[in-house]
């Protein structure tokens, strides 16, 4: 069967929302369907919800038939076993047969993929990636996640959790630790790292259009707050943007390093900040990074939040008959 021929079922496993779509080899969705995860009702109650929207995007008899499903999932997981090791948004997820599940449910081929290692790969098929055969793609959001192409090939390494470059070490200084590791690019610049440095500085007086932003309470600041109060000109929030611009910064100086990447995509909530974080962004780059990576773009996702799904649909392309 050729690689173009048929359809194949995306799924994109949150800890919000669980979204299936049926998808063609050109990348379009040809239907979709969104429900809640109920997360807190466990594993089992999950996947009956998962399955019960894969069988509700199956094509009826006038469409392609369905080749394959792909599933974008939390992570730590195993790409090669098809297990979800532990997924922090997903209680009682441990080491979860996902994929032989979804096979013996559904009766066709189905693989698992780290969310935002399928999220590169959505974006190296169908978005600000397309047709580049070595690329990063990196989050910046709740947390920071990464995923690497090169030469075409999603990079995995021994156990399929290879580029974490949210959990890379940024600070040898650091006294704290976030999710386990002293000083990580996560703990500095994710959307919730902004937010606790906009609420230390307010809680030492120093003034911000952030507070009346938050209604006068400090603990409801968050990276929103930032941004908005930031293009404003709000002095407080304009220093935290470039602060963290920087770290960010010196983040995708270690990517280019670690990876030649010919292009890095960023998406996340934090990136719908713009220009105000992304030129500062490639100053850093510009100063710090070595002579033959210079003038690689750095450029904002394309897919949006379909990204992970499309993602997941490149994945069943890929499986071989």
């Amino acid at each position: 069967m050729s690689m173009t021929i048929g359809t194949v079922i995306a799924v994109d496993l949150g800890g919000t929302n669980i979204r299936a779509a049926l998808c063609n080899h050109e990348g379009q969705v040809l239907k979709r369907i969104k429900q809640p995860t109920h997360a807190q009702e466990g594993p089992q109650a999950v996947i009956g919800r998962m399955i019960e929207a894969m069988r509700g995007v199956l094509p009826d008899s006038t469409e392609p038939p369905v080749r394959a499903a792909a599933v974008a999932s939390p992570g730590p997981l195993d790409p090669y076993k098809g297990i979800v090791n532990y997924a922090p948004n997903l209680p009682g997820w441990t080491d979860v047969p996902l994929r032989d599940i979804l096979r013996r449910e559904l009766g066709i081929p189905v693989e698992i993929g780290n969310d935002a290692n399928l999220a590169a790969l959505g974006e190296q098929r169908f978005g600000a990636a397309k047709g580049v055969a070595d690329m990063a793609y990196i989050t910046l959001s709740t947390g920071i996640g990464m995923g690497v192409i090169l030469n075409n090939h999603l990079v995995l390494g021994m156990r399929g959790l290879a580029t974490e470059m949210g959990h890379t070490v940024m600070d040898v200084n650091a006294t704290w630790s976030h999710a386990g590791v002293l000083g990580s690019f996560e703990g500095l610049a994710s959307g919730p790292a902004i937010g606790r440095r906009a609420q230390e500085k307010l809680r030492e007086g120093q003034p911000s259009l952030m507070l009346a932003m938050a209604g006068g309470d400090i603990a409801a600041v968050t990276s929103k707050e930032v941004s908005e109060a930031a293009q404003q000109g709000d002095p407080l929030a304009v220093s935290i943007v470039a602060q963290v611009a920087r770290i960010i910064g010196l983040g995708f100086v270690n990517v280019f390093h670690l990876f030649d990447p010919a292009m890095i995509v960023v998406g996340g909530s934090v990136s719908l900040m713009g220009d105000m974080l992304f030129e500062p962004v490639r100053q850093t780059i510009a100063q710090y990074v070595m002579p033959p990576y210079r003038g690689r773009p750095v450029v904002c996702a394309a897919l949006g939040d379909d990204c992970g799904l499309l993602g997941a649909a490149a994945l069943a392309f890929d499986i071989k008959d």
